[in-house]
């Protein structure tokens, strides 16, 4: 029996939320907490040991299995990234299965191909968005939409209805930072709605979203220049800019002056409203004692986190004598 494990980082994204909407640039990191699925062939659906089907699991899982045409498999799940709090749980969960259960068919795994999946899964489920989330997940490390690349940078190009997406690699330094977590769950949808009114009916809200465009670019040089003191000001001139947007909440707000003085800079990250914040810092206790004192839940997290991951196990019979052997699948996942 063959048995594939596959997994997939969640992602934050450090600058640009909202403005890659409009076809600004965006800058998001992967981050190491991650969703680990297994599957194998069975006689019938089952999710961690329960009868399932494909019409009762995840949206993004009904559509991999419905694109690839799977036959029933045993799926078990390990889920670290907390949903709903704009740490890109639906894409590592997308880019974790569609990878597990491409391998499993002997179909490429390679991480274009597996981006492009699940951001086909995140689309058909939610109806909008860029493939940030789920292209950060699948490459892993650091990411950017939309910004001047060399060549040797790019990943790939996306395309969805009127929308088109280039996305590069992008060098990373080695940083520390603490995500604080509200707990409140916010639909992405109704943020963007919010943002997309004020931008059509406001000028100064339409300034405000292409100057987000420019903090992004900067940020993308401070990074390349390891400036972190740069990045961590560009971080929280960026908060006060979502926050003129409308999108943050006393919450975030709250945090992220808690963070600031023990921190580079600190911002909300992901489409607001609830969700996360995230601190840029080389006092981790710190800030995560601020944020905790605040009401909310932190992670350290460091940058350097690879993307989707893909393994191979063979069971032979031990009823036969037979022996257990593994092997990783031969995909350029495994070769970072």
């Amino acid at each position: 029996m063959t048995t594939i494990s596959a997994s997939a980082p969640g992602k934050f994204v450090i600058l640009g939320e909202h403005a890659v909407v409009y076809g600004k640039p965006a800058l998001a990191l992967a981050i190491d907490m991650r969703f680990s699925i297994r599957v194998s062939r069975s006689n019938s659906y089952k999710v961690n040991g329960q009868a399932a089907t494909p019409y009762n699991m995840s949206p993004h899982m009904r559509y991999i299995s419905d694109k690839i045409g799977t036959s029933p498999v045993s799926i078990y799940v390990d889920g670290r990234v907390p949903s709903g709090s704009g740490l890109g749980s639906s894409a590592a969960l997308s880019n974790a299965y569609a990878a597990a259960i491409s391998a499993l068919e002997g179909l490429p795994t390679d991480k274009e191909t597996i981006a492009r999946l699940a951001y086909e899964a995140e689309y058909a489920s939610q109806g909008r968005g860029s493939p940030m989330d789920t292209s950060a997940s699948a490459n892993g490390y650091g990411i950017a939409l939309n910004v001047p690349y060399k060549e040797e940078d790019f990943l790939w190009h996306i395309e969805k209805e009127d929308n088109a997406w280039d996305i590069s690699k992008i060098d990373v330094p080695k940083m520390t930072f603490v995500i604080g977590n509200t707990g409140i769950k916010a639909a992405t949808g109704p943020l963007v709605e919010k943002v997309r009114k004020y931008r059509e009916s406001n000028t100064f809200a339409a300034g405000i979203v292409d100057e987000i465009g420019d903090v992004t670019l900067d940020g993308l040089e401070a990074m390349k220049n390891n400036d972190l003191e740069e990045l961590g000001a560009l971080m929280t001139y960026d908060h006060k800019l979502l926050s003129i947007l409308g999108v943050s909440c006393n919450e975030l707000n709250h945090m992220v002056e808690a963070a600031i003085p023990y921190s580079y800079g600190a911002k909300l990250t992901g489409s607001g409203g609830g969700g996360c914040m995230v601190a840029l810092t080389d006092r981790p206790e710190k800030v995560a004692k601020a944020i905790r004192a605040h009401g909310g839940t932190p992670y350290v997290i460091h940058t350097g986190v690879k993307g989707v991951t893909v393994k191979t196990k063979e069971h032979s019979d031990r009823r036969r004598g037979g022996r257990k052997r593994s092997k990783s699948n031969p995909s350029e996942d495994e070769e970072d």
